[in-house]
């Protein structure tokens, strides 16, 4: 059989975006991947933020994220850019704010589309765009004693 793109399953989902939040509680991987499922699409790709213990080579002790009241209609914006420029059947995005401990999840993207390179494209735009717009701020303590505010916009 032919591959077409005439068929329903090709093409981007009416409502696609499924799940936005910014949360103080732990994230789960879960509750995206679920999130993002669809008949129709060949692939999922998933992208997990964690809390490592060290940045521009200085030891992390302590990492806190807070946000703008505006972050999520930001997230919003951006997921609407997205699926205006991909096939997305599904697209979720959850980032934590508060206290992290090294490991904690502090961002999950998720993207299904029709085929896989779509949604590696599509998912990889979701989290860049998210990191560097989305008014979410990363305050670090180091071990030496001293900290950084690292900002998205």
């Amino acid at each position: 059989m032919a591959p077409t793109n005439d068929h329903p399953g090709e093409q981007a989902a009416d409502d696609p975006i499924k799940l936005l939040a910014i949360r103080e509680t732990p994230l789960s991987l879960d509750e995206v991947f679920r999130a993002v499922g669809d008949a129709a699409a060949g692939g999922t790709a998933l992208f997990v933020g964690t809390v490592r213990n060290h940045d521009g080579g200085a030891d992390v002790d302590e990492l806190g994220y807070s946000s703008h009241p505006s972050a999520e209609a930001e997230m919003r914006r951006i997921a609407e850019k997205v699926v205006a420029e991909y096939p997305v059947r599904a697209l979720a995005a959850v980032h934590r704010i508060g206290d992290l401990g090294v490991g904690d999840l502090a961002v999950v993207v998720a993207v299904s589309c029709p085929h896989r390179g779509e949604a590696f494209e599509a998912c990889r735009k979701l989290i860049d765009d998210l990191k560097h717009e989305v008014p979410i701020w990363k305050h670090q303590k180091f071990s030496d004693g001293t900290e950084e505010w690292v900002g998205a916009c």
